[in-house]
């Protein structure tokens, strides 16, 4: 298998308004693997009697885990392999708590054809609350000639 055959879409495939998900339901592995892999073992992630006197009356997933399903989507569906990543605006607006389903949107709001850039709106939900929103921009391939 080439790298070409493993590309995502290319820059002359997008138009505005294209739009991807990706759906994953927190469990206690993500949230230790993720404290292990990034090295923030805040409390409120990892302690639930800690948690349990927080603001937030239990333990919550890293802000960053549910952010970093925006990622998964830009890697893995729209724009795809081979898009690189270039700037991200985040937003936290409510906690992520184990055994929730994220959903991260993104949705393609702007093309830039001379400098290949794909802007996007990215929005993570649980149920109907947004947990995360922003905007992304991403570098993407023009089709080979």
């Amino acid at each position: 298998m080439t790298q070409l055959d493993q590309h995502g879409y290319f820059l002359e495939d997008m138009s505005v308004g294209m739009s991807a998900m990706f759906s994953k339901t927190v469990t206690e592995a993500d949230i230790l693997l993720f404290a292990a892999v990034s090295g923030d073992t805040n409390p409120v992630h990892i302690d639930q009697e800690f948690a349990e006197a927080s603001m937030f009356k239990g333990r919550i997933a890293h802000g960053m885990l549910s952010a970093s399903l925006l990622s998964t989507v830009f890697g893995t569906k729209l724009p795809g392999p081979g898009c690189i990543y270039l700037a991200q605006n985040l937003r936290f607006k409510a906690p992520v708590r184990l055994g929730e389903t994220v959903k991260a949107k993104v949705t393609v709001t702007e093309i830039v054809e001379d400098k290949r850039r794909v802007k996007f709106d990215c929005e993570c939900r649980v149920g109907n609350t947004v947990v995360v929103d922003g905007d992304a921009t991403l570098m993407v391939n023009r089709r080979p000639r």
